[in-house]
């Protein structure tokens, strides 16, 4: 939420933003290089299996959801260096620039530096600060090169992903080991910032196969709107590694990161000198699957996680994840097939206060345990229902109910009617219900001991169809009915607490439409529209984020001969109203030639039309920085090697 501007919450207007100001991590882009530089026709596209959906493989063509898959090519061939650029490519997003390092990521709207809606997992592990329920960028890093697909669910989720998958779901599968194209090695640079990456695979015994990689970025200090550069810059390193192995109808995958992160932090009126966030983190996933002679599933994973964070003048974090997963899906007979399983994590969180602010307890062990079952039954007329149900704990609201209902109707092969109606759950925080300013009593601003969750119902009619092998397009509309959202009340003795105040209401229309119009030229087109209201609260229309009302993407991508693609990106963001940023349209150019069978390079040219724009203001005027970001033109060079 966003915090009114009054003085004992100063404080914490400082806590979001130094959290928020953390942004991706930086990546270098894709080299994935299909022969030819040709991406998947839309046939293929249609034909893509997704997982998102519903915890299992299907066709995306016959997925009831509002859905885009951001293909490995696609990535490359936008020119994205970070996790968040990537993003931009699914318009069912919002994915705001605050600076060097920080990103605003939403579905949906209630887009703020904290956005606390919407689910991301890399690789089945899910990353999430138990903090303020949302996710800090900085710590979300992957080689581009090694992704195999995004996939962007718009719209609730968790009766499959669980609490907090309210808005929508980001899934970020990287490739197995076998699908490695040998040895890698990028060098990029341009306005924006330096990279440099190399990835090496081979052959494992028992029919696997590994890789290993290792990065190193610079982010440079961006432009602000008095002129000089901000103390924004951002320089990170990571290495990794993943091994897969398998052996008929098993599988077994081994995954893990280790990372290093320093970032500026932009002055504001609460803080005016700079400090440096430090981060550092690991990771390690295991994950076991197998598949029954009788059509059947299994699937194991577990993860552990540790990160460590420092943001100078507020708080230090220490958290270490673990986390266990089990589903079963059991073969499809007589039209009826079922999912089921069930997960625990916990977590032991350690925060360092200051004496501004404080959560309290200092330390304190999560846990969160669920189980969930779905079932999908065949009805007459190509009809097919889908119900399900996950129950998940928390140690502040204890369980909660997330139960879904979904119907879709496929009167022919080229295309499929949806509706769904489901219930979700954003689970309260640490900020809700154990954060303090300043960081000894008297307190001004408590943390609410009987926070409750926040609930939505999301009810969404879709269409997705195709005609032919030379267009497609979808299209979803969606209402959803908020309650108990987060605001700010008053105790007796006049201290603030954090409450449950804030109800509303949003409506939208998210769309998509694919052309091949020759073998070697295709163009796409996505938007959204919304219009929100919520009441409550302080104020009498208490704004759940900043978010525009409309947005839209045209595309063309353009294959000129064997050896080059030229591609245009023309991508317009409406205006935001609280606080007030003003609308912008950027053109972006990617251009990229093979130099040889081993070596390609790519000139990427971004924000053409403008000289600068803003993209995100959080919060208020009050917690703004100093000197506001803008960015404008910037051109980047990529060179890629295999070998």
């Amino acid at each position: 939420m966003d915090f009114p501007a009054l003085h004992p919450r100063l404080c914490l207007r400082a806590l979001l933003a130094a959290s928020a100001t953390l942004g991706a991590g930086h990546c270098l882009a894709n080299a994935q290089t299909p022969v030819n530089f040709v991406d998947l026709s839309l046939e293929e596209l249609s034909d893509f299996r997704i997982t998102s959906v519903s915890r299992k493989e299907e066709r995306l063509a016959d997925a009831a959801a509002s859905i885009q898959v951001l293909t490995a090519d696609a990535i490359r061939r936008a020119g994205a260096r970070t996790l968040p650029e990537a993003l931009r490519l699914a318009s069912n997003l919002q994915v705001a620039r605050i600076n060097a390092s920080s990103y605003a990521i939403s579905a949906r709207g209630s887009n703020t530096t904290t956005a606390n809606k919407l689910l991301v997992m890399i690789d089945g592990r899910t990353v999430y600060t138990p903090l303020y329920s949302g996710v800090f960028w900085d710590a979300q890093d992957v080689l581009l090169a090694d992704i195999d697909r995004i996939e962007v669910v718009s719209g609730p989720g968790g009766t499959l992903w669980g609490t907090n998958a309210v808005n929508g779901v980001i899934n970020i599968i990287t490739r197995r080991a076998q699908a490695a194209d040998g040895d890698l090695a990028q060098l990029g640079g341009g306005q924006a910032g330096l990279g440099t990456a190399y990835r090496h695979s081979g052959a494992l015994g028992g029919g696997g196969a590994y890789r290993v990689y290792a990065k190193a970025d610079r982010e440079r200090r961006s432009a602000t709107l008095a002129g000089p550069r901000a103390r924004d810059e951002q320089v990170r390193a990571q290495a990794g590694f993943r091994a897969d192995w398998r052996d008929g109808g098993d599988g077994m995958s081994l995954l893990g990161d280790l990372y290093r992160d320093g970032a500026q932090q932009q002055p504001t009126a609460q803080q005016p000198a700079p400090g440096r966030v430090r981060l550092s983190g690991a990771n390690l996933v295991a994950r076991w699957e197998r598949a029954t002679a009788d059509g059947g599933s299994w699937h194991v994973q577990g993860y552990l996680d540790r990160t460590e964070r420092e943001i100078p003048g507020t708080f230090a974090q220490q958290l270490n994840t673990l986390d266990l997963d089990l589903q079963y899906s059991q073969p499809e007979l007589n039209g009826r097939q079922r999912t089921f399983g069930g997960g625990y994590r916990l977590a032991n969180d350690r925060v360092t206060n200051s004496a501004a602010l404080a959560f309290l307890p200092a330390r304190r062990q999560l846990r969160w345990a669920n189980l969930f079952a779905q079932q999908e039954q065949d009805l007459p007329n190509n009809m097919r229902l889908t119900l399900g149900l996950r129950l998940e704990s928390n140690i502040y609201t204890g369980v909660e109910w997330l139960p879904s209902m979904k119907l879709a109707w496929k009167p022919t092969a080229e295309g499929i009617w949806w509706a769904g109606l489901a219930r979700a759950v954003r689970a309260p925080s640490r900020i809700d219900t154990e954060f303090y300013i300043p960081g000894r009593a008297p307190y001004q601003l408590a943390g609410g001991p009987d926070f409750r969750a926040e609930l939505a119902d999301t009810l969404e009619l879709g269409r997705r169809a195709s005609h032919g092998n030379a267009l497609t397009y979808s299209l979803v509309a969606y209402h959803t009915q908020y309650r108990r959202l987060r605001s700010i009340g008053a105790l007796p003795d006049r201290t603030l607490v954090l409450d449950n105040q804030v109800h509303g209401q949003v409506q939208g229309l998210e769309a998509t439409v694919a052309h091949q119009v020759t073998p070697a030229w295709s163009i796409d087109a996505g938007g959204m529209l919304q219009h929100q209201s919520f009441s409550g609260g302080v104020t009498p229309q208490s704004p759940q984020g900043n978010d525009p009302r409309a947005q839209l993407t045209l595309r063309s991508k353009w294959n000129l001969d064997a050896r080059q693609e030229w591609d245009v990106t023309l991508r317009h963001v409406g205006r935001l109203p609280s606080p007030a940023v003003p609308s912008y349209t950027v053109l972006d150019l990617h251009w990229a030639l093979r130099l040889s069978p081993t070596m390609d390079v790519a000139v990427n040219a971004a924000n053409l039309f403008n000289r600068r724009h803003r993209e995100f203001a959080s919060g208020n005027a009050a917690r703004q920085p100093v000197n506001p970001v803008v960015f404008g033109r910037s051109v980047n060079v990529m060179l890629t090697a295999r070998f």
